[in-house]
């Protein structure tokens, strides 16, 4: 082993151990993992490039969506409420790309359980829904009223005429 690199592995694995839980068994995996990277990119002369997004996650999906937190599957990072902010400013992605190159399924929410949950009950106390359904309803009616308006008049009934005003004479005192 070259010293350089055992170095370099402990600095790597010390800095991704500082900011993420990890097991005993994970962090002995975590090691190998980045030693044998390591090792690949000194030999191949550093052909790889740099920012490409691994196919292998970083972590397994379970860990990666816990009630409280999110986990990024390419990076590592954690303590997320939601992902989506992150894909985009960290890796370019958007959420379509990294659910398919994670086989994620479409049911699993990219946010943390406890958020959403938290979310789904703020907006029921302000009564969002019912909000929202009035105001679906008047755009439905503006629409509409809308609609109705830019419709000409099939056939207009010809105007009334006025009837003529008699005017009255004074009356005759006797």
């Amino acid at each position: 082993m070259t010293a350089t690199l055992v170095e370099l592995t402990a600095s790597i694995v010390s800095s991704h151990a500082a900011g993420t839980e990890m097991s005993g068994d994970d962090l002995i995996q975590e090691i190998n993992k980045v030693y044998a990277t390591l090792k690949k990119l000194e030999t191949e002369g550093g052909t790889a490039e740099a920012g490409t997004i691994p196919n292998a996650p970083a972590m397994p999906l379970k860990k990666a969506f816990q009630n409280d937190q999110v986990s990024c599957l390419i990076c590592g990072k954690t303590g997320f409420k939601t992902l989506t902010r992150h894909l985009k400013q960290a890796h370019d992605l958007k959420p379509g790309q990294y659910r398919k190159q994670f086989n994620i399924p479409a049911s699993q929410s990219l946010t943390a359980k406890n958020y959403s949950e938290a979310r789904r009950k703020a907006a029921n106390e302000n009564n969002l829904a019912a909000n929202l359904e009035k105001a679906r309803a008047a755009r439905a009616a503006k629409k509409a009223g809308a609609v109705k308006a830019a419709k000409p008049k099939a056939a207009a009934k010809p105007a009334k005429a006025a009837k003529p005003v008699k005017a009255k004479a004074p009356k005759a005192k006797a």
